[in-house]
């Protein structure tokens, strides 16, 4: 009877327009599974999911979501994307809850890049289940094989440019005090000791800040960090949303997860993704003004004066 209850109290909530929450546990999916206006979007890969998965999830893998081998971190067409989420079934009132594996905090980036790329697409009502599947195996959830059929929608998807900061945008503002631009990677990548094979140089954008995207959660986990523990992590690291925010890393993965949690979970207004990021960055030429790049940024500087 208990779970009656809360099964029908998710029903509820969702039929009448509820506003999902950015994180669910795996309690809160259960009850909201058999809402025909809640569709759980799988976005591991296709043996993973055929192995077992949430009931009634569809299988969307992530790499669908991405870009070419040469920038993985562009967008892909919108006419594939909007085959993508029609496909799906997906239209402005559905409530679409995004699954990954949960297996780490790496991991939670394709949730969070696919939550991303869905919400540039117009959709509102998204939400990232909080630990993954491993979370929903962990709460000892039921799961099957069973591979559910939807119908196709007819939404037409606008790019919501607010949420996308190109090259040309980045090069314009690296210097702008108003301009917050946050480097998703680990130090390493930060400080110049490692890069993307797709990158031509080491290095960040110039005026970055560091703040590797795995501070976000639980030591270990794929779990995120409480609202009030996530606040501290942003002020920290002197993100206050005072000024307009540009997430990136090598290819827009990492940076997804650091756009999501400033603008979806500590509410940061101005919050834009980088897609193509350092990938992109050091593709162009001339070359952009960089940090932690011996000799790279005095040649961008050269060529600017």
């Amino acid at each position: 009877m208990k779970k009656l209850t809360i099964f029908l109290a998710g029903l509820g909530f969702a039929g009448l327009g509820f506003a999902a929450t950015p994180l669910v546990t795996p309690a809160e999916l259960e009850a909201l599974l058999g809402n025909p206006a809640v569709r759980v979007i799988d976005v591991r890969t296709d043996r993973a999911y055929a192995d077992s998965h949430i009931p009634g999830a569809l299988s969307a893998p992530y790499g669908n979501w991405r870009g070419p081998a040469s920038n993985p971190g562009e967008l892909p067409p919108l006419p594939q994307l909007t085959t993508r989420v029609q496909s799906l079934g997906l239209t402005p009132a559905t409530h679409a809850v995004v699954v990954s594996s949960g297996e780490d905090s790496a991991d939670f980036g394709a949730a969070a890049r696919v939550y991303w790329t869905l919400k540039v697409l117009g959709l509102k009502n998204l939400s990232i289940l909080n630990g993954g599947e491993q979370a929903w195996s962990a709460a000892a959830l039921p799961q099957d094989k069973v591979v559910p059929k939807v119908a196709a929608s007819a939404y037409a998807p606008k790019l919501d440019q607010s949420l996308i900061a190109s090259r040309d945008q980045v090069a314009s503002r690296i210097d702008d005090p108003q301009t917050r631009l946050v480097d998703a990677r680990p130090a390493a990548f930060f400080l110049g000791n490692a890069s993307h094979p797709a990158a031509k140089a080491a290095g960040t954008i110039r005026n970055a800040v560091n703040l590797d995207n795995g501070k976000w959660f639980k030591p270990g986990t794929a779990i995120f960090l409480p609202l009030e523990d996530a606040k501290r992590v942003a002020a920290l690291a002197g993100i206050t949303g005072q000024e307009a925010t540009v997430s990136f890393c090598n290819t827009g993965h990492l940076a997804a997860t650091n756009w999501f949690a400033m603008s979806e979970v500590v509410g940061l207004k101005n919050v834009a993704l980088y897609p193509g990021s350092m990938v992109d960055w050091t593709q162009a030429s001339p070359a952009l003004p960089m940090d932690n790049a011996p000799g790279r940024d005095k040649i961008a500087n050269d060529a600017k004066n």
